[in-house]
């Protein structure tokens, strides 16, 4: 009984790693996602966007789409994505422009609070400016996750714009709990795209998020 269901399970990993080799053969863009902290909700709701725009999202194990990965070396640069397969690892195979992709993915994209244990998508900055609260403890807990604080009008303001969570490291409770009385949320819910592969060129997120409007204004100035 066990060889048995030793074997299901070993068929059913590598028909799993089958199917991705496959899906990156037949789609000329591939992209890495990340799906951490996406609701399950949500989820269903982008696959039904992503088959009107006929992408395939596929998840599984980060184990197995390397070895996806490597079953399909003769695939033009697909061992580029190996790097970019974090979090909650997904693959996303499409026809369409990475630029217009990219695009497509932020703008489904919803601001939420900060949880503790959650990582920064990115630097997450506090403002200066002034508060809702009233003079007390809260100067003092501002000033334990190095935020500068003072007293102007009867009100706590922040002085300066102070870093609190750097990209990539985990929020923890005390941040998380200013964060939200502030009314900050740092994090965004939806597919996340760490990088896109086209012809053995690799976009990573810095690039693929272009500024439409400032692009333009250079055309325009040259």
């Amino acid at each position: 009984m066990v060889d048995k269901k030793a074997k299901k399970v070993a068929e059913t990993k590598i028909n799993v790693v089958s199917e991705f080799a496959k899906l990156m053969k037949e789609y000329p863009i591939v992209a890495a996602i990340n799906m951490e902290n996406l609701p399950a909700r949500q989820l269903q709701h982008m696959r039904v966007t992503l088959r009107k725009e006929n992408c395939v999202l596929r998840m599984t194990k980060r184990r197995l789409i390397t070895k996806a990965i490597e079953k399909s070396k003769n695939v033009n640069g697909v061992d580029q994505l190996v790097p970019y397969l974090k979090g909650m690892p997904a693959l996303l195979f499409a026809k369409e422009n990475p630029f217009k992709l990219y695009k497509m993915l932020e703008k489904s994209k919803s601001k939420a609070p900060a949880k503790a244990g959650q990582t920064a998508p990115s630097d997450i900055i506090v403002k200066a400016g002034p508060t809702t609260f009233a003079p007390g403890p809260i100067i003092g807990e501002l000033g334990q996750i190095k935020i500068k604080a003072g007293i102007e009008n009867g009100k706590v303001i922040v002085k300066a714009d102070s870093l609190v969570v750097k990209e990539g490291e985990i929020i923890n409770a005390q941040v998380a709990a200013i964060l939200t009385r502030l009314g900050i949320e740092p994090m965004e819910i939806g597919l996340a795209i760490t990088a896109v592969l086209e012809n053995g060129i690799i976009y990573k997120k810095d690039v693929l998020a272009i500024d439409e409007d400032e692009f333009m204004a250079k055309i325009m100035d040259a």
